[in-house]
């Protein structure tokens, strides 16, 4: 029985590359499907000294398995080879000598992740899952780019790392408009979009600005060029302050965050201030009628600021005329207990049990 047919020879197969081990952010590669596995490996700038190896769902690959053998959209992880030995495990420590001892210890410690790269993954991929950009994107108040789907989905769970501490909810979100580059995506190219004024791509290369009004991204070189207060794309208009650096510098993520922070303490204090003047509306007319009415009725019944003390009910002030006073009363009190004598036939019972 003939097994699953396998892409052609020169289709391309696209593969997530995690990066874990370095320290470095997924990278979203396109590979033609008959190429080994171990050609996933050769755009990374990786030291010769160290070992590495690719997993894929926990499980080992070996360097000359064939890319077409990776399920559609697969995860590969790139691990770092650990050192077996020394550890009083059996194996030999190498320190026999002392230049053997220093030459373990003191080994050259694997290369820096490059520069270039960290910066291109700042550009092309979520900053909280690593996923390639894709609409629709949205922004933080510092600049950071993220997909809006899994930036809401760690927002309704709670996961957001603490790096990310300053997104409170969804108001800090800025939607944002990329503009996609012409066949990149057929062409699996890693840079998938670009300044819809100049062309620049969105590479990391060159700096670019979000308009926090309409939210399209545009480079810096386009609005230097083009002398305007209205946006090049909309033509919405738009303030200074409504220009946002997109993966600024330290300076400028510096200056986004107090921004942020006076931004904040507006809206606090608007609201302390809302509080303090009390109730607004309907209920703060009726709260204040109530209070109007209840000041009347104590002026009227009595002194100002006192409350008219109630005048008790006797039924012998309201005898009709002509009728005993002691005996109209006797008919809205009960029998006063000492009316009751006990005697030779008859023994008197206490009040409400009788």
């Amino acid at each position: 029985m003939a097994g699953p047919a396998l892409p052609a020879a020169g289709a391309a197969r696209s593969v997530i590359l995690r990066l874990d081990d370095l320290s470095l952010p997924p990278r979203y590669i396109s590979v033609p499907s008959h190429l080994p596995v171990s050609d996933l490996l050769a755009s990374l700038p990786l030291p010769s000294s160290a070992s590495y190896y690719l997993t894929s769902n926990g499980r080992p690959l070996a360097p000359t398995s064939r890319v077409a053998a990776l399920p559609p959209s697969a995860s590969v992880q790139l691990r770092l080879r650990a050192l077996r030995g020394g550890g009083g495990d059996g194996g030999a420590t190498g320190a026999e000598s002392r230049d053997c001892y220093l030459s373990m210890y003191l080994a050259k410690k694997p290369d820096k992740a490059d520069p270039n790269e960290a910066r291109l993954s700042r550009f092309t991929c979520c900053a909280l899952s690593g996923e390639p950009l894709a609409a629709p994107a949205v922004a933080d108040r510092l600049g950071n780019l993220y997909n809006k789907e899994a930036l809401v989905e760690a927002l309704l769970h709670k996961r957001l790392p603490k790096a990310l501490s300053h997104i409170r909810g969804l108001r800090d979100m800025i939607p944002i408009h990329l503009h996609p580059k012409a066949g990149a995506d057929a062409a699996g190219e890693e840079v998938r979009f670009q300044c819809p004024v100049t062309g620049l791509e969105f590479n990391g290369k060159y700096q670019f600005l979000a308009l926090r009004g309409c939210g399209h991204v545009l480079s810096v070189k386009a609005l230097k060029e083009v002398k305007t207060s209205a946006c090049l794309v909309c033509h919405k208009e738009f303030e200074e302050a409504d220009k946002m650096p997109i993966n600024g510098t330290e300076e400028e993520v510096a200056v986004l965050r107090k921004r942020m922070e006076e931004e904040r303490g507006k809206v606090k204090e608007k609201k302390e201030k809302k509080v303090g003047n009390g109730l607004s509306g309907t209920k703060h007319a009726a709260a204040a009628a109530a209070v109007a009415a209840a000041g009347a009725e104590k002026l009227e019944n009595g002194k100002k600021g006192e409350a008219a003390v109630a005048k008790r009910f006797k039924a012998a002030d309201h005898a009709p005329a002509h009728a005993n006073k002691e005996v109209y009363a006797s008919i809205f009190t009960s029998s006063r207990k000492s009316d009751f004598k006990e005697t030779y036939s008859c023994r008197s019972l206490p009040l409400g049990r009788n």
